[in-house]
């Protein structure tokens, strides 16, 4: 079985994006912590053992321009990428290359919450610099708490749609994952159930 894990919603200036965010929401995100590379984030949940990760530099890093997720470049916020949780994540692997799909190589990542607690989890990482994702990355928690299991404040995620090229669908289906696929330029959407109403990610 394969569950949304997180969304993955990138800034390019943290600090702003969250509260811009809680303005657009009426719900404030709190700090998830830093990963070593120089991004932090900020997180909400979605319920169903989901999260929002808001991700952007490390505003504790002076200067830091990192890469993951195109922050290097990224210039306005965008619904960037996604995380699925399979069962069994070298098993989804091996099917998934046995299937024409290589997610990429299992690599190990960390980050430090502000407590002081260090998260630890195996993820797929692909040389992807495209700055939307359509395929999500697969992450195994392993003994770490998972972040949706802490005090999160939540909203609901009303819907998720897929924008991909063709072979997109075929790609997911690969992955074992059910979601809407539309043909296109690649683009995610998410819209969720806030106190001030429903608001679009993308």
């Amino acid at each position: 079985m394969t569950t949304l894990d997180h969304l993955v919603y990138a800034v390019p200036d943290l600090l702003e994006g969250v509260a811009a965010f809680a303005g657009r929401t009426g719900v404030t995100p709190v700090a998830g912590g830093a990963h070593p590379g120089g991004t932090a984030n900020y997180l909400v949940g979605l319920g169903a053992g989901a999260y929002l990760e808001i991700i952007g530099p490390d505003p504790a890093v002076a200067g830091a321009r990192p890469r993951a997720f195109g922050l290097e470049t990224l210039t306005e916020p965008a619904l960037a990428a996604w995380a699925i949780q399979p069962a069994d994540l070298d098993q989804a692997v091996r099917q998934a290359r046995a299937a024409g799909y290589d997610p990429g190589d299992v690599q190990p990542l960390s980050r430090r919450k502000p407590d002081g607690t260090l998260l630890e989890w195996r993820l797929t990482r692909r040389d992807d610099p495209a700055a939307v994702r359509p395929v999500p990355f697969l992450i195994d928690w392993g003994s770490t708490t998972h972040p949706s299991a802490s005090s999160l404040p939540e909203l609901a995620l009303a819907g998720f749609t897929v924008t991909g090229p063709a072979g997109t669908k075929e790609i997911l289906a690969a992955l074992e994952i059910t979601v809407a696929v539309e043909e296109g330029p690649a683009a995610l959407r998410a819209v969720l159930d806030t106190p001030k109403g429903q608001v679009t990610l993308g």
